[in-house]
């Protein structure tokens, strides 16, 4: 089993910054593939970015060019810097984690965090 524990979350106000860690703990062998999903009220949630293992990314055309995603593999972290940060990308947001090589859109990952709140006030 995994865990994986997200910190970070917060109120901002539009066009600040934020940082969202994320530490997995257990049986981090069995992943690969990690990132940030996230899920404002009345809506689905939604895949904003991931990372492989070796660092190849992903991101939502929605949050392309603002957020970041990395890893430091050493420390069992991702992270997400998120910037320029608007009023819909108020949400929770979960950290994921999977045995693929990569999160795709469509595909549930194994293991997910508790969720971390990011409200963005104009």
């Amino acid at each position: 089993q995994v865990r994986l524990v997200e910190s970070g979350g917060g109120l901002v106000q539009v066009g600040e910054s934020l940082r969202l860690s994320c530490v997995a703990s257990g049986s981090i062998f069995g992943v690969n593939a990690m990132g940030w999903y996230r899920q404002a009220p009345g809506k689905p949630r939604e895949l904003v970015a991931s990372i492989t293992y070796g660092g190849s990314t992903n991101y939502a055309d929605s949050v392309k060019g603002r957020f970041t995603i990395s890893r430091a593999n050493a420390k069992n972290t991702v992270y997400l810097q998120m910037d320029s940060l608007k009023p819909e990308d108020t949400a929770v947001y979960y950290c994921a984690a999977d045995p693929r090589q990569m999160l795709s859109v469509g595909v549930s990952p194994v293991y997910w965090g508790q969720g971390t709140q990011v409200t963005v006030s104009s």
